[in-house]
């Protein structure tokens, strides 16, 4: 190969560069300056950081690509990880600039630049273990696990997830209590003892969530069917348990259905007797009764019957002689729903009363638009005509089309699929309002009296303000555990927003971090945002010191259904660039664990932050044999 001999650049090239970065600098201590007042009350340490994200949102406020391609040129940094040490990353790139025009250095010392450099690097790593706990042994970012009810009566599944890797317990507020949670740390330390490892409690406060009211209850149906091949032909019956009312151990778990009738009436029925009845639907049916015993009845049902409360099973003898009969109770009621589509109207109203479903004709036409309720005033009144709104992680949208005091007309905009269920207690986003809601409820205050004596770290969900921060810290302070490492979950458009200002506010606390709650960003901020709002929130954090968690979905498909994608193994990768990564509960979440650590194990070789380390390639190892190369 021929080499290329490069002209040197222009000497006036650098001149004009020196320019540049020093008027760049400039502008970012001027700005800072202007602002010095918001660092008031930080200690010295917390005072760089929060010196540092001002230096930081200054470079941002600037579009510096076109120097950022004149300095790449020259195999210069082309300022594209400052993140955490801006001034540092520009003094060290004054000094190449003028050390490669030839112009004189300033004397050894008088610019700390490298100690600099490294002060904001460390600054991160020392927050994130004063929050997190010490690095795991083979990893640096922490795993978080969100618990579930078995948690508390299962302590295996939390042995197996400290050994697997688990570093902190996350305890969601919004489900369970008190005694649920304690038991659930109470196994958490049991199985530190027995591993020797090493794991904090995350207890997340419910927050000011906006859910949607109950809906009405309708009668409880009961569909019972055989099991049938694709070609409809009955594989086996279906097999049903009776049992008598108020017997313990009423359900049986090998029965397709369990169901309880009149004791007296059950000990009268041998096998080989039927039962008949006219179903919901006015089916006739019949069903053998297989076998009975001192516990309860097996029946067998060869064609699908739907019962309600009221249906009469009649008792047929073998020898084809009628016996007495009983009536079916007690089955569950079943909570409504409302079926939606675009185009249709929805009313929210202000109230504590269930839901009502919509009433369509036989055309499937909307004839009564479906009503559900909403018992939060703030939104009634902080909400505007023609403001969005989404129901259920955004399976749902809309705009505002008429505002009541206590009603809201909804115009459906959007369904992920053609038709569908709204159900009640589901969550409700509205981007573009300024919803002022406090950010402690009443059962927040309570629930966090009991989580600063049995956790290490306080989850305040819907942080939207520096004012929600500043409320948390007086809890605290009443409380008396300022001490206490806070997490601060970003969900909303708002929140995202005004992240510089929270952060600035959260660098008052001992110990803290953020968490990039990626479910209700991207219906807040848009799915097709939700990549840039996450390393915006990545870079932001980082230049305030601050460590991150990032949430949602993490391998979903492995976590609930033991079958992982593509783009979730890619998705858990790129994790490397948080400090903490959260998963879901699901029923397969020690392999998730164990997956997920190894991924990070992995990945730590390859990138940190925005730092990609050049490892040596096995790939690229093969260069040396002559076989790499023969076709």
């Amino acid at each position: 190969m021929n080499s290329v001999v490069h002209g040197s650049p222009p000497a006036d090239a650098f001149e004009d560069l020196i320019r540049q970065v020093a008027s760049l600098r400039a502008f970012i201590v001027q700005q800072a300056e202007r602002r010095k007042a918001v660092l008031q009350g930080l200690s010295p340490k917390r005072h760089r950081s929060a010196e540092n994200l001002l230096h930081y949102m200054a470079l941002r406020s600037k579009d510096i690509r076109p120097l950022q391609d004149k300095l790449e040129r020259l195999g210069l940094s082309s300022l594209g990880r400052p993140e955490a040490h801006v001034l540092a990353s520009l003094d060290t790139l004054l000094q190449n600039l003028r050390l490669l025009s030839g112009k004189e250095l300033p004397q050894p010392g008088q610019l700390p630049v490298h100690s600099v450099y490294d002060t904001g690097v460390n600054q991160l790593e020392s927050n994130a273990v004063t929050l997190f706990g010490k690095h795991p042994r083979k990893r640096q970012g922490h795993i978080i696990v969100t618990m579930s009810a078995e948690a508390a009566d299962n302590y295996l599944l939390v042995h197996q997830l400290v050994k697997s890797g688990m570093t902190c317990m996350r305890i969601n507020c919004v489900h369970d209590g008190p005694s649920t949670w304690s038991q659930m740390i109470a196994h958490l330390r049991l199985a530190e003892q027995a591993t020797g490892q090493s794991c904090r409690v995350l207890m997340d406060l419910a927050g000011p969530k906006l859910r949607l009211g109950t809906m009405e209850l309708l009668p409880g149906v009961m569909k019972i069917r055989p099991v049938r091949a694709t070609d409809g032909q009955v594989v086996r019956p279906a097999r049903i348990w009776l049992t008598g009312t108020g017997e313990a151990f009423a359900e049986m778990p090998t029965a397709d259905a369990s169901l309880a009738v009149d004791p007296d009436w059950l000990s009268g029925l041998k096998s080989g007797d039927c039962l008949k009845f006219q179903d919901n639907r006015g089916s006739r049916r019949s069903w053998l009764i297989r076998e009975s015993t001192t516990g309860g009845c097996w029946v067998e049902a060869k064609k699908t019957a739907y019962l309600t409360d009221g249906t009469v099973l009649q008792l047929r003898r073998r020898d084809g002689g009628k016996g007495p009969e009983t009536t079916i109770e007690g089955l569950p009621p079943k909570e409504s729903f409302s079926l939606v589509r675009p185009g249709d109207i929805l009313f929210v109203s202000l109230t504590d009363e269930p839901g009502k479903a919509a009433l369509h004709d036989i055309n499937d036409e909307l004839l009564t638009p479906g009503r559900v309720s909403l018992a939060i005033p703030e939104v009634f009144r902080d909400i505007r005509l023609g403001e969005p709104i989404s129901f259920d992680d955004g399976r749902i949208s809309g705009l505002v089309e008429k505002c009541e005091p206590a009603l809201l007309q909804i115009r459906i905009t959007h369904t992920r699929n053609p038709v569908e269920k709204l159900e009640g207690r589901r969550g409700i986003n509205l981007p573009d309002t300024s919803l002022k809601l406090p950010a402690l409820s009443a059962k927040d205050k309570e629930d966090l009296e009991f989580a600063v004596r049995h956790s290490d770290l306080v989850g305040l969900s819907f942080t939207n303000r520096p004012a929600d921060v500043r409320t948390l810290r007086g809890a605290l302070k009443t409380l008396g555990r300022e001490d206490i490492g806070v997490v601060l979950k970003i969900e909303t458009k708002m929140g995202f927003s005004n992240l510089p200002a929270i952060l600035l506010e959260a660098l008052k606390l001992p110990a803290c971090g953020a968490m990039i709650a990626r479910g209700d960003l991207a219906v807040e901020c848009g799915f097709n945002r939700l990549s840039e709002v996450q390393e915006e929130m990545l870079w932001i954090c980082e230049a305030a010191h601050v460590p991150v968690i990032l949430a949602t979905q993490v391998l979903e498909g492995l976590t609930k259904y033991g079958h992982v994608t593509r783009a979730e193994i890619t998705d858990a990768a790129m994790a490397q660039a948080a400090e903490a990564v959260m998963l879901n509960k699901g029923s397969h979440i020690v392999e998730a664990v164990e997956m997920l650590n190894e991924i990070l194990q992995r990945e730590q070789k390859n990138h940190r932050k925005k730092h990609y380390p050049m490892r040596k390639m096995r790939l690229a190892s093969g260069l040396k044999k002559r076989k790499y190369w023969a076709s």
